[in-house]
């Protein structure tokens, strides 16, 4: 039996009624309150034409002084208000506490403390968390959120030693303790630059010799666990923080049994070409995919690799697709596994570039002149010799140039990364090619077994382009509700306005191909801030479909979000697959995992953090039936079995996970649209 404990933590109201004063002119480190949080309280004060142009005011939580306007606040009966004082509170206390503490972008506090584990003579690491202030979710009452969110690395140079740089590449500074965007920079800062140094980002880290991080797949549960409850420890559940926020003795809060449900057992079944199975990592060698590659039936396939790469890389997976992997685990060859014989284009037709630079520019014009057979169907294996995690740009969006140019040409791709092949670990990586090989040409490795019904599945992801700055891309992927793929949309533009009128026609376009459609569910993912949102979700609020729709917002909880722990198992923590924990009016927890029963031992990629889910609809009183949420939130469930990049289980379903696979490739193409065959085939698996 699970027993699982949030990331919670629950207080009382410091004081019945605070007085404050309030302006309508900004002043030097007073905060913004918006209008809408003080309901009534305001009515008194102002007439309605007044109200009309008040935005929001501005306060440093102190008692009135000249030219402000005074309001008693009853932190029981004006909990928005109240939570903009508890933040406030949280962030003075930090203050000469934490190294670094700033308010994040929803106005929560962030808290930075020095790694000392970290040695490195390029840049000091911090620990980073979020301390979130939010009322009436779990307790009835407001509560502390305590989220880990990682580490952080500031450069040891400040940016008075780096000189001759371009500034463009600089986001966050610290500034003795003070974090401020670069473009925000005060002018006493800029009279000391030699006080400032650079947080590194992503896009920063290369122009500075720093290497990327690379992923830690590692079990996380049991650092978060401890990072979290060290933290309350020595920072919260203390007599000096409980007399500004009074947190409740118990702590963390601890979930009743009562508020846990279970997906049904069978939800994770699959179906398979010669059965029912559960797991695609054992179970496609054994049953086989569900549908072989469709016609026509002659499937070619040819390399595109670096010259010095010929002898070693291409003969090594040459060799496995054909004859399969021999060693202490062994694996089957090609036509055995997906059902799908192997057959290689001759020594001519296969592309060979001299200079890595000039790959693209080779490429380009062999496709160009390649003689195809008509009627067959063509997969290009393309050997990287870039490394996965370079760190110069160039050369790392080599391989989606390619695939651009091969996509243009009605061309599948798989890449292969040559710094993998020589590892004895390889026969792992060759489940997932061809798993992900057997989807681009159009098979089906596995199905949800489930009955099909006439209801539409749309994935709608929205998402900002970090390396294109002014970019962002949106796509609407279409799936049956067996988890079948039924093609999809994807666009770019400068502004989400022109990505909703996108979404809209995806949308329109999907439902007039299927007409039966009983009812339309979008799963939506964001990736953007609230302002840049606001456009599209106003476009899912007034589709105006003759339907029911429902809108699942599916978010990950990586980072400043919702946690539990099963402290039962200390090994793990992680809580059993299928767990449902609800949150909130419409809001849930959902944990995806391989961890059905108490003897599983999922693999290291497979200790996935949960997902969250919440939940509107064109018609409110659907979601009034918890049986059909409970429905909803299964569906987000077993749609993350439709995975086909790889077999391992993933956390978050295909129809959010595709968009997201998308949105990092598309930026990077040189055309504005898809052709067609991009748009009905998974050529970014």
């Amino acid at each position: 039996m699970q027993h699982l404990q949030l990331n919670i933590i629950p207080f009382s109201a410091p004081a019945d009624e605070v007085e404050f004063s309030f302006y309508q002119q900004k002043k030097p480190g007073y905060l913004p309150v918006f209008k809408a949080d003080f309901a009534e309280l305001l009515e008194n004060h102002f007439s309605d034409d007044q109200l009309e142009g008040i935005e929001k005011l501005y306060t440093n939580f102190q008692p009135s002084l000249n030219g402000g306007l005074p309001l008693k606040i009853n932190l029981h009966k004006s909990p928005r208000v109240a939570c903009h004082y508890y933040r406030f509170l949280i962030r003075q206390y930090f203050t000469g506490i934490a190294d670094m503490v700033r308010q994040n972008f929803t106005s929560e506090t962030e808290v930075w403390f020095l790694n000392p584990e970290s040695k490195s003579p390029q840049y000091k690491v911090y620990n980073q968390f979020t301390i979130k202030v939010q009322y009436n979710h779990v307790s009835g009452g407001p509560e502390l959120v305590l989220s880990y969110d990682g580490t952080t690395k500031v450069y040891n140079k400040s940016i008075a030693e780096i000189p001759n740089f371009k500034t463009e590449y600089y986001n966050w500074i610290n500034c003795d303790g003070v974090l401020n965007r670069w473009i925000h920079l005060t002018d006493e800062q800029k009279l000391h630059h030699e006080k400032n140094y650079p947080v590194l980002s992503n896009a920063l880290k290369p122009h500075l010799g720093i290497s990327f991080d690379v992923p830690d797949f590692k079990n996380r549960y049991p650092r978060y666990f401890k990072l979290l409850n060290e933290f309350y420890s020595k920072y919260l559940d203390t007599d000096e923080f409980r007399k500004i926020i009074p947190l409740s003795k118990d702590g963390f809060i601890k979930v009743a049994d009562e508020k846990i449900q279970r997906i049904n057992g069978t939800s994770n079944e699959l179906q398979f070409g010669l059965g029912v199975g559960n797991e695609p990592k054992r179970d496609l060698r054994r049953l086989k995919p569900y549908k072989p590659v469709p016609g026509p039936n002659n499937v070619k396939f040819f390399f595109i690799y670096h010259k010095p790469d010929k002898e070693f890389a291409v003969k090594t997976i040459w060799q496995y697709l054909k004859d399969g992997f021999k060693g202490n685990y062994t694996f089957p060859r090609m036509e055995e596994y997906i059902s799908l014989p192997f057959e290689l284009e001759p020594k001519d037709q296969h592309i060979c570039f001299d200079n890595i630079d000039e790959a693209v520019s080779v490429v380009h014009k062999a496709i160009k002149n390649k003689d195809k057979i008509p009627g067959a169907k063509y997969m290009a294996i393309y050997i990287s010799p870039v490394p996965k995690w370079e760190t110069d740009p160039n050369r790392r969006f080599i391989y989606h140039r390619l695939k651009e140019i091969l996509l243009y040409e009605g061309i599948s791709s798989q890449v292969i990364w040559k710094e993998n092949i020589a590892k004895p670990s390889f026969n792992l990586f060759l489940p997932n090619i061809e798993t992900a090989i057997l989807a681009k040409l159009g098979g089906i490795p596995w199905r949800l077994k489930r009955d099909t019904t006439n209801e539409l599945i749309v994935g709608v992801g929205a998402f900002y382009s970090i390396t294109h700055k002014t970019k962002f891309v949106g796509s609407a992927f279409c799936f049956n509700n067996d988890g079948l793929f039924r093609g999809f949309d994807c666009f770019s533009a400068n502004d989400t306005y022109s990505i909703a009128g996108s979404i809209r026609e995806a949308v329109g376009k999907f439902i007039a191909a299927n007409y039966k459609a009983t009812r339309l569910i979008i799963h939506f993912y964001k990736d953007l801030g609230k302002h840049e949102l606001k456009p599209i979700m106003e476009t899912l609020h007034a589709l105006g479909l003759p339907i029911p729709v429902i809108v699942l917002t599916i978010n990950k909880t990586e980072s400043k979000d919702y946690l539990a722990f099963d402290i039962n198992s200390p090994d793990k923590f992680m809580p059993y697959s299928g767990t449902i924990v609800k949150l909130a009016d419409k809001e849930y927890l959902l944990f995806n995992n391989t961890r059905y029963t108490e003897t599983s031992i999922p693999t290291e990629r497979e200790y996935h953090f949960p997902v969250k889910i919440s939940f509107f609809s064109s018609q409110p009183a659907l979601l009034d039936d918890q049986p059909a949420i409970n429905e909803l939130i299964d569906q987000v469930y077993q749609f993350s079995r439709m995975y086909w990049k790889s077999i391992s289980q993933q956390s978050l379903p295909v129809t959010i996970k595709y968009p997201e696979m998308v949105a990092r490739i598309y930026p990077h193409f040189q055309n504005d649209k898809l052709p067609y065959f991009g748009k009905e085939s998974l050529w970014f698996l």
